[in-house]
């Protein structure tokens, strides 16, 4: 009995699998209604049945917003949220439906993510102003969600890198930590006199308005977007701690500052334009002329360094940083997708100029910028990770 049980739920998982016709041989008869249905939601998007209603496919959903929208509850229903966001990503590259997100009520039955954030501001130069409403409130959501997630990580690693990076051996009086000063100095405890003499003094050394000026600077063509979503959240969180002086700038072809909407992240994003071309070189022309600290700015260049303006006049501008004194770090991703394409003769060419260039995972940025703060060997922390 048992053994039969287990065949017939392998024959159902390989009929979900494989889809109808010739298939249903094989166990379209093991299949519930809850199964069926489940079916029907995989085969309208991976199945002879799709959603885009294109002439040379049969049946499927047709341009029907409730229909579209009804499967996109369904698949709540059936899968995890794992699994959502992939059948999601796949509907959106494989069956081109953009145009499901300019419906509000499809946005409502959507599973916010990323990947689905940067779909939404690619395509809010042309969503009706409703529908941008309904846009802004899933931006949240995902923003929410992820400061959440972010914020505490990216303060604490900061924070602490700042306390060791400012304290000092010779404080003046004002200037003394006592507490970590009767810590070091708990061995000369005199028993006679009742007392600790502070052989050794620990600081935290001169107050400034900022101790160190944070510059993101990120491509915002297609390629990019995700990592435009995730450095837009780091900005915001950043921005909150009265040690750093935060700024983001945006770029394509053109340069935009949003360093006044820091305040809000999703203001920041819905201030990015993503797509356009390329010109790195005007950025950092710009980034040049926020720097008033060079040997206290941390430069971060979030782009795959494909230049589409005058690359050797980028390649000079980012030497003359280096050479000024600036801690210039190339991000070719800030995300989660694996590998990113990159041009590699602009990353050979700027590591030779002692700027490391290399790919970070979100839950790896606040300890990436602890390490700058603490004039780490960006290089060779990346080795380790």
């Amino acid at each position: 009995m048992i053994v039969r049980e287990q065949q017939a739920d392998r024959l159902r998982k390989w009929r979900l699998i494989l889809g109808g016709g010739a298939a249903d041989g094989i166990g379209g008869s093991c299949l519930s209604d809850r199964d069926l249905a489940m079916d029907g939601a995989l085969a309208a998007l991976y199945g002879e049945d799709h959603l885009d209603g294109s002439e040379d496919r049969k049946g499927g959903l047709g341009s029907s917003s409730p229909k579209v929208a009804r499967w996109l509850g369904d698949i709540r229903t059936f899968f995890p949220t794992s699994v959502v966001r992939i059948m999601q990503q796949d509907a959106l590259e494989r069956l081109n439906l953009q145009r499901m997100l300019l419906e509000p009520e499809m946005l409502e039955a959507i599973e916010p993510d990323v990947h689905l954030v940067s779909n939404l501001l690619s395509l809010s130069g042309i969503m009706p102003s409703k529908t941008k409403e309904t846009a802004r409130l899933v931006v949240r959501r995902v923003v929410e969600e992820l400061q959440r997630k972010l914020e505490n990580p990216t303060r604490q690693a900061i924070l602490g890198s700042l306390n060791r990076a400012t304290r000092n051996r010779r404080p003046r009086h004002h200037e003394i930590d006592w507490h970590r000063t009767i810590r070091a100095n708990l061995k000369n405890y005199q028993p006679k006199y009742r007392t600790i003499i502070p052989e050794t003094r620990i600081g935290y050394g001169r107050k400034r308005s900022s101790l160190r000026d944070i510059i993101l600077c990120v491509d915002q063509s297609g390629s990019m977007a995700t990592s435009v979503v995730y450095a837009g959240i780091f900005s915001a969180v950043l921005a909150t701690l009265p040690a750093v002086k935060t700024s983001m700038v945006v770029f394509d072809t053109a340069v935009v500052d949003l360093t006044e909407l820091l305040q809000d992240p999703v203001e920041v994003l819905f201030g990015t334009q993503l797509g356009g071309g390329t010109d790195i070189n005007q950025a950092i022309a710009y980034c040049q002329s926020l720097i008033r600290q060079p040997h206290e700015t941390i430069l971060v260049l979030i782009s795959d360094l494909y230049e589409g303006g005058n690359n050797q006049e980028m390649l000079k501008r980012m030497a003359a940083l280096v050479a000024s004194g600036v801690q210039v770090i190339a991000l070719l991703a800030l995300n989660d997708d694996g590998a990113p394409s990159y041009d590699h003769n602009n990353t050979a060419a700027i590591a030779s100029f002692g700027v490391p260039s290399f790919a970070c995972t979100p839950d790896l940025f606040p300890d990436l910028m602890a390490a700058a703060i603490n004039r780490q060997d960006i290089q060779q922390w990346a080795a380790t990770k």
